[in-house]
C-alpha cells in the first residue's frame, strides 16, 4: 500500500490566498444585507403589532422610532433593503448572461454601492420634505 504525503500546497483555497476585489466585497455584502433584513423585519413586526395594541403602544413605537437613535436605525435598515435589492439586480443580470467580463463584474460591484446609496439618499429626501 503506498504511503499518502500531505499536499505541499492548500487543499482548498481561503481568504488568505486571494486578493479582495470588489466583486467578493459585493458577495459579502449581499449576504450580510440578507441577513440584517431580519432585524428589520422583524422591526416592522413590532410597529404593526403596536399599531394593532392601541393608541399607546403606537404613540410609544412612533416616539422610538422618531429619536435620533431610531431614525438612524431606519436610515440604515433602508440602506440594507435598497443595497440587497441592487445586490439582486445585478446576480439577475449575470442570470440573462450579462456582465461576465472583469471590467463589467467590477462596474456592477462598484456601481451597486453608489446606486444603493444614492437611492438611500433619494428616499429619505422625498420622506423629509413631504
Amino acid at each position: 500500500m503506498a504511503e499518502v504525503r500531505p499536499a505541499a500546497r492548500p487543499l482548498s483555497p481561503h481568504l488568505q490566498i486571494y486578493r479582495w476585489s470588489w466583486t467578493m466585497a459585493m458577495s459579502i455584502a449581499h449576504r450580510a444585507t440578507g441577513v440584517a433584513l431580519y432585524g428589520g423585519t422583524l422591526l416592522i413586526a413590532l410597529w404593526l403589532i403596536a399599531a394593532a395594541s392601541g393608541p399607546a403602544a403606537y404613540e410609544t413605537a412612533q416616539a422610538v422610532a422618531g429619536s435620533l437613535l431610531g431614525r438612524l436605525v431606519l436610515f440604515g435598515y433602508t440602506f440594507v433593503l435598497l443595497h440587497h435589492m441592487v445586490g439582486g439586480v445585478r446576480h439577475f443580470v449575470w442570470d440573462l448572461g450579462h456582465g461576465y467580463s472583469p471590467q463589467a463584474r467590477m462596474n456592477l460591484a462598484k456601481y451597486s454601492v453608489v446606486v444603493s446609496g444614492g437611492l438611500t439618499l433619494l428616499v429619505w429626501i422625498v420622506a423629509l420634505t413631504r
